[in-house]
């Protein structure tokens, strides 16, 4: 195991930023930052995906690159996730389904450069943009019948957004380990992508951004 995740958890009512806290600490896998200490990661805990918390994204993101995003929402929607995703965000969570267990391991994903957010905005996103990819020097053309990802890529590509590993995508989907790292090598290597985080990001920006 390496050194702990360190998180900053940003939240304008006081009651839940001290619940997030109490989740998140005790997780093994992560470190509360003191004040003023630089955080690897920031937790944001917001009702909406509005414009202002965009700007905060941002800002935050351009005064430190080293740091990753997580944002818990009370209400989210595909529209959102895109806009979320396009100002830098790594995980996404609504603040319904953000148990202790969800948020660590959003967190623990983001600190290692994947991408994270509710399977089902992830599926909408996929079926409204095939087909409207744009062409990228260097790249193949869209699959027959105007789909960007195959069913299969498709597939695992959702389970990668969910934070899951290789291992797990695997036993989910009844593929061998080497098939789910064949099919994100292969989604990587024709979209001139850089990792499964990158794959994750193009999946979600596809004919949209």
């Amino acid at each position: 195991m390496g050194e702990p995740v360190r998180v900053s958890i940003v939240a304008q009512d006081p009651i839940l930023e001290a619940g997030t806290r109490t989740s998140l600490q005790c997780h093994g896998d992560i470190t509360l930052a003191l004040s003023g200490e630089r955080a690897q990661v920031a937790v944001m805990m917001v009702d909406r995906v509005a414009p202002q918390v965009m700007n905060a994204v941002r800002a935050g993101r351009e005064a430190d690159q080293r740091q990753e995003v997580v944002l818990v929402a009370t209400e989210l929607a595909a529209g959102d996730a895109v806009q979320a995703f396009a100002a830098g965000v790594r995980g996404l969570l609504r603040r319904t389904e953000a148990t202790a267990e969800r948020l660590a391991a959003t967190v623990v994903a983001a600190a290692a450069g994947d991408c994270t957010l509710p399977p089902d905005l992830l599926d909408g996103l996929l079926e409204h943009g095939q087909g409207v990819v744009a062409r990228r020097p260097g790249a193949e053309e869209a699959a027959p019948g105007g789909s960007v990802l195959s069913e299969r890529e498709r597939a695992v590509l959702r389970l990668v957004a969910d934070g899951r590993e290789t291992e797990e995508i695997a036993r989910e989907l009844c593929y061998s380990p080497r098939t789910v790292t064949a099919v994100v090598h292969d989604v990587t290597r024709r979209f001139q992508l850089r990792n499964r985080a990158h794959a994750v990001a193009f999946a979600l920006r596809a004919g949209l951004l």
